[in-house]
């Protein structure tokens, strides 16, 4: 699939050349000519004879800008200087700072900040530790958590390396929905140590963003943190995704006039997301789902099923179908992809029923291509940014935390999911939706704003509930 030029792959190169008007004009031809997308021309000084210009411009990967490089320089009476990588830019020194919100300018802000005044602090915390929700950064803060096992489509990368996801997360969270969010990354893999480590950090946080983790291990990780934290414990690599992508199944049922429970949907990916969209589909109502992984359909005929695909197994694909995902997606409704790239062809999805609807979700190669998608579906959503209707994570994570902690609960259940992707998909008004507009963009004012609110209100409701129980009917505390 060919890639267009993009920001994330743009160069500034700063060169020199004569100063008639010509050859400024030769600069945009000879990008344009190696197919680059110049995005500025900036003069940085000026000569009699020379210029010295800073020129910006997108490429489609790194060979592709050394190509750029290679063109400018060769203009005649062209000199470069200096090239410099924007996205590299942009992350030197980090992408996140820490700040008081407090004044530190003389003896009395600082007597009461610091010693001997915070101690009456530390001391009514000691006698009310649910104070520290209020009287402590807890009451905002989030730890995006990591082992760098499985960072975005590059692999086990390490934690080191994971750092900049990390941080790029955390600036997320402040932009979008003014949480304090921290990275952190674990310079280990073990389930047990990393279980641990957490549990030991929690009192400093108001919720936990568990990121990158791989599959099996996610599962557990997440299971037993929800069992000994009182704080959210949140995959957003599983549930994220599942949020976004019921709220876009949503809008597309509803601008083809389908009924969640009414559709048969095959999905390829049985991992972390796929088994996270299947739940999430199944609490809000789907009931016709066939689940296929790289050897077929998940069937409880299967040989080789771990706890996770025995649950896929009992829990969907009520007709046994023992095929492949070619023969599952024949005379689906939905198909949602959160596998890997090109598993299927034109010829496939044509044998989809009629009004059908294609999340093909790999990235950055789509299990389908897209092109190709819209020839057969009716709406069609990636997880590419180049495409209509992408499926962004980004769109609910800062949201599903902003009410989790505005309503101070101590976990996060399927209902409030539920409540976030309801409240994702309303933004999209009657007037425009569409088949190119079934999710809104990031940028969409209030968006995280109204996520919060439904989630905030989820989630009070069942503080409410667990309110009015009998003594010991009710969902237990969790101990540290």
């Amino acid at each position: 699939m060919a890639t267009l030029p993009s920001v994330s792959y743009s160069i500034t190169v700063r060169l020199e050349l004569d100063g008639h008007g010509a050859a400024v004009g030769s600069l945009t031809t000879a990008a344009e000519h190696v197919g680059g997308v110049i995005t500025a021309l900036d003069v940085a000084s000026a000569g009699h004879e020379r210029l010295r210009i800073d020129v910006t411009c997108a490429a489609r990967d790194t060979d592709h800008a050394q190509a750029i490089v290679d063109a400018l320089g060769a203009i005649e009476g062209v000199t470069v200087h200096k090239v410099s990588d924007r996205t590299f830019l942009l992350h030197l020194g980090g992408k996140i700072e820490m700040k008081s919100k407090v004044p530190l300018r003389n003896r009395d802000e600082l007597s009461m900040a610091y010693t001997p005044g915070v101690a009456r602090v530390s001391q009514a915390i000691a006698a009310n530790p649910d104070d520290a929700r209020r009287l402590t950064v807890k009451r905002n803060s989030v730890a995006v958590v990591t082992d760098g096992s499985a960072v975005l489509g590059l692999g086990n990368i390490g934690p080191q390396a994971a750092m900049p996801v990390m941080e790029g997360k955390s600036a997320l969270f402040k932009r979008f929905a003014d949480i304090d969010a921290w990275p952190i990354a674990l310079d280990t893999q073990d389930v047990d140590e990393i279980v641990r480590t957490v549990q030991l950090m929690a009192p400093g946080f108001g919720g936990i963003n568990l990121e990158d983790i791989s599959a099996p291990r996610c599962f557990e990780v997440e299971e037993r943190l929800r069992d000994l934290l009182d704080i959210p414990v949140f995959h957003d690599d599983q549930h994220g995704t599942a949020i976004v992508v019921l709220a876009a199944l949503r809008n597309a049922l509803r601008v083809l006039g389908k009924d969640l429970g009414g559709v048969r949907i095959a999905m390829s990916g049985a991992g972390a997301a796929g088994t996270a969209i299947l739940k999430l589909l199944m609490h809000a109502g789907a009931e016709h789902i066939v689940v296929c992984d790289v050897h077929g359909a998940v069937h409880s005929g299967r040989g080789d099923l771990d706890p996770n695909l025995a649950w896929i197994a009992e829990n969907t694909n009520p007709d046994g179908y023992t095929g492949d995902l070619r023969g599952a997606v024949r005379g689906a409704d939905v198909f949602i992809g959160v596998s890997a790239p090109n598993v299927l062809e034109g010829p496939d999805v044509a044998e989809m029923n009629d009004d059908s609807i294609i999340f093909a979700l790999a990235n950055p190669d789509p299990e389908v291509d897209p092109e190709v998608a819209h020839l057969h579906a009716s709406v069609v959503a990636t997880g590419r940014s180049d495409y209509p209707n992408q499926i962004n994570n980004v769109l609910v994570f800062p949201g599903v935390f902003r009410g989790l902690l505005d309503a101070q609960s101590d976990h996060v259940d399927a209902d409030m999911m539920v409540a976030a992707a309801k409240a994702l998909a309303d933004v999209v008004t009657d007037e425009e939706l569409g088949p190119h507009y079934i999710i809104p963009s990031v940028f969409q004012p209030d968006l995280a704003q109204q996520v919060a609110a439904s989630v905030r209100e989820a989630a009070l409701r069942e503080q409410a509930r667990r309110a009015e129980r009998p003594a010991g009917g009710g969902r237990a505390r969790p101990q540290r």
